[in-house]
Parts: C-alpha cells; structure tokens; sequence
C-alpha cells in the first residue's frame, strides 16, 4: 500500500514550522551583528605603560583566487605610545594584495615586503610623507621576507620555487646594480628530499631571512615546514648553528621571524614566535665545553638549545621582538593585535590591529633588548591581562571545545581540534561576527539547505509532474 503524501498535513506543517523558527534562531545573531559589527577598529586596548617610540604594523590582508575582502585589507600602519592610530597605508597604492615583513631603516624610513598575484613588491616607505620613496615588482610568488643590505643588495627568502616534481626553494643576494645573483643558496643540497614528507610546491615556506652578526657572512633563516630556524656560512655554505629538527614539535611548530641576539658575554639566543604552538619562546645555545659564540666554528651537532622561556595563550603568533626595556613585543595574528608582554606574560600595551598583523617593528630592527636570563625571569608563563572586550578576551568556540575535552580521556583530541578551529576559523568569519555568531549562521544555513533538499526530494513526484504539465502546454503552444 502506497504512502498517502497528504494524508497527516497538521502535523507535516507542524514540523516545517518548528524547522522555520529553529533556522530563523540560528540566523538571527548573524542578523543582529550585521547592524550592531562584532569587529574592532584600529587603536588602542589596554595601555599600561607608555611606549618609548611608534610602533609600525604590517597587516596582511586576506584575498582568495583572485578576490579581496574589503573588510580585510593589506596595509601598513603606524601607532604612537598610547596605541593610538597615527596613519594608514593602504596596499593597493603599491598593487599590493599581503603584506608581509617591514624592518626599519637606518634613514628612519621603511623596508616593506609585500606581495601581488603577479610576484613580490618590495618598497621604501617614507613615514613623514606617507608615500613610498621607491617600488620594484619580482618575479617570485608569495616572497613573505626580503632583507635589506644595502641600496644594491636584497637578501632574498625565496620560497614556493616547484618545478617537474624538484624544489628549488632557495636563499639568494640581489645585487640590483648589476642584475645578478651574488649568492645562492638551494635548501635541496643540505637537506634530504624526505624533509617534511618530501618535495611539493611548498616544500619549506621560508618564511624569512636576514643577514646577522658584523658584516654580512651570516644568514638566518626559518625554513617553517621544517620546524627549524638556521644560521647559515656565507663562506662555506654550511648549517653552523640549528635550532629544532624536522616534526619534533616540542622546541618549534612551524615558527616565523626567529631573532638572533648575544648575552652581553656572547652567549647566543634565539626568540622566536613559536606559531602554531601558539607561544613565544627563548633558547639560549649550549656547547658544553665548546665555545657557543657565533663563529667559533663548533658543529651544530656538538649543541643544544636550553628553552630559558615561554610564554603561552597566544593565537597564531608571527612576530617577537625584546625591546631594550627587556619587555617583548609580541604580534598575537589571530587575536588581530599587538602586544608588549613583560618578561611574566603582562600585557602592558596593546593595539587592535583591525585584521591578522603579520610583523610589528618598534625601534632598532628586529631585538635589541636583554636576554631574559639576563632579566632573572627565565620560566613559563601564560600570557595575562589586555583589553577584555577585545578578540583575545572573548569565550569563543574554540575555547569551548577545549573545557569540553578538559581532563578527560579526549582531551589531547579537542585540543588539537581547537587549535585547528581558531587558526582556520577566523579566516573565513567575517570580520563583524564573533566566533559564536559565525557557527550558529553556518549552523542555521546548513540546516536551511539540507531542509530544502529534503522537501525537493520528499516532494520530487509532485514536482516532477508540475514540470511535466508545463512542458506539455508549452509544446501544444508550439504546436498551435
């Protein structure tokens, strides 16, 4: 006996009400931000302490196959020691879609990295002017670090380089006097081909170099699929100095912008933005017996790194520079801010920075200030304090998945489940919802399509035969 389809309509009606309002609740928020914008603007959050000099931000902005999101823009801007807004540069004066590195020069102006479907733009900007002093376009896709030597001479991290199933990711100096390569360096002769599970298009994502030490003669990189963060000889092309190992993701989890700096005895230290551990950290290098000093000539094999600090609770960190008054200024991506943190974790100043900051440069390039043994104040810490209205103080649904899992037998389970969440939600929540309201839309907009399909095929005989009449008084219009 065949199923009467209208045989119970109160209560097919029933359902379909109940489904319109609970669709209708779960839209509602998304409803509700778009008039009243979750989104924090350009400026300050907590200011504890003054900074002593302006702090510059490159934001990267957020394009995808081709298509930008006005909402996320790449741009350049400036803050003073109040966090406050002191101007805008916007990356499409440049035909810049990311932005990425900036590093202060000694003229006071700006070197900026920044980069186009079309390759890398790399500029000198003037903050007086607000205008770019000069601009020059590579032929290299998605370059996130170019360093500037000298008027001539750019260090080059060259990454995404794939072809005929080979890498050819490399290190270089441009001599743009002469239009060529000073120095080379390719990642495939130093490192096996089953680094990181082998060669593919984006087989070490070096994400930034810069020349160390006096002169020239070394190179730091951070090849971040590796998990690594190098020093390399100029003179002899060799590793002398290596900081983590491929996978062991207890020192380094695909770090970006590590910092070399020396104890005022020499001792060699490395902080770094440890990304997706979601830390920064402090190493300090151990040879033993064996003199530690960049240029001593002792292997990296003869070494050890000691982990002198941490601090943990960041999002996405991708940028930690130590200022000289022993504080450290932290870009914090996924919590769209930057942050100066005393060596315990304190936020003492902090500046919403609309959208995923990439690097922020206060002062000198790079670190300048002590080491944190140096400071008496080596341990771990969780980053504390800031601006309780902004991103990073909100209960999000990451931080649900981690109390749901807390102390039980998944716990390791959520916790990489809510690691995975905040890096990758963000990037397709809009701006002006927070991470609640962005789940209960896409809650509410699946439910709606896979209620609507339902009906389709609950309903595909009725539908089918409504079509069908259509057709037939079409064709006897025709006909007629």
């Amino acid at each position: 006996m065949e199923l009467d389809r209208d045989a119970l309509p109160p209560r097919r009606w029933l359902v379909r009400g109940a489904l319109a309002v609970f669709v209708c609740v779960l839209l509602a928020p998304g409803v509700y931000a778009a008039f009243n914008p979750q989104s924090v603007e350009l400026g300050p959050g907590t200011v504890e302490r003054t900074a002593d000099n302006e702090t510059y931000v490159s934001i990267q902005g957020f394009h995808f196959d081709g298509t930008g999101d006005p909402k996320k823009p790449a741009r350049l801007v400036a803050a003073d020691e109040n966090a406050e807004l002191l101007w805008n540069f916007d990356g499409e004066e440049v035909g810049a879609r990311w932005f990425y590195d900036v590093d202060p020069m000694a003229n006071g102006n700006l070197f900026v990295t920044s980069t186009n479907p079309g390759g890398t733009v790399v500029f000198e900007f003037d903050p007086e002017t607000n205008e770019p002093v000069w601009t020059e376009q590579y032929d290299l896709e998605d370059t996130h670090n170019v360093d500037y030597i000298s008027d001539d001479r750019l260090l080059v991290a060259n990454m995404r380089e794939y072809e005929n199933g080979v890498s050819n990711d490399r290190l270089f100096i441009a001599d743009n006097a002469t239009g060529e390569t000073e120095w080379e360096w390719q990642f495939r002769d130093h490192y096996s081909e089953d680094t990181d599970g082998g060669f593919g298009e984006d087989w070490t994502h070096v994400n930034d170099a810069e020349v160390i030490g006096d002169g020239d003669r070394y190179v730091l990189a951070s090849p971040r699929n590796f998990d690594q963060s190098i020093v390399i000889d100029r003179e002899t092309d060799e590793i002398v100095m290596r900081l983590g190992e491929d996978d062991n993701h207890d020192i380094l989890f695909e770090q970006h912008n590590p910092d070399y700096f020396e104890r005022a005895d020499g001792t060699p230290v490395m902080v770094v933005a440890d990304s997706e551990n979601d830390r920064v950290v402090e190493y300090e290098r151990n040879c033993g017996d064996a003199d530690p000093r960049l240029g001593a000539g002792t292997p990296p094999d003869e070494c050890s790194w000691e982990r002198t600090w941490s601090v943990d609770g960041f999002n996405w960190p991708r940028d930690a520079d130590r200022l000289e008054n022993g504080n450290t200024l932290v870009t914090d991506t996924l919590n769209h801010r930057v942050v100066e943190v005393t060596p315990q974790g304190e936020v003492v100043w902090e500046f919403h920075a609309g959208w995923a900051p990439y690097d922020a440069e206060r002062g000198e390039k790079g670190s300048n200030g002590p080491a944190i043994s140096e400071q008496g104040a080596s341990g771990s810490y969780t980053v504390h304090g800031g601006d309780d209205e902004g991103p990073a103080g909100r209960y999000t649904v990451a931080d649900a998945i981690i109390d749901v899992g807390s102390g039980t037998v998944i716990e390791d389970e959520t916790n990489e489940l809510a690691t995975r969440w905040a890096h990758v939600e963000p990037w397709v929540r809009p701006v002006w919802m927070d991470s609640w309201t962005a789940l209960s839309v896409a809650l509410g907009g699946v439910l709606a399509v896979f209620w609507g399909l339902s009906e389709v095929v609950f309903n595909r005989r009725r539908l089918f035969a409504a079509v069908r009449n259509r057709f037939d008084r079409f064709s006897s219009q025709v006909r007629d």
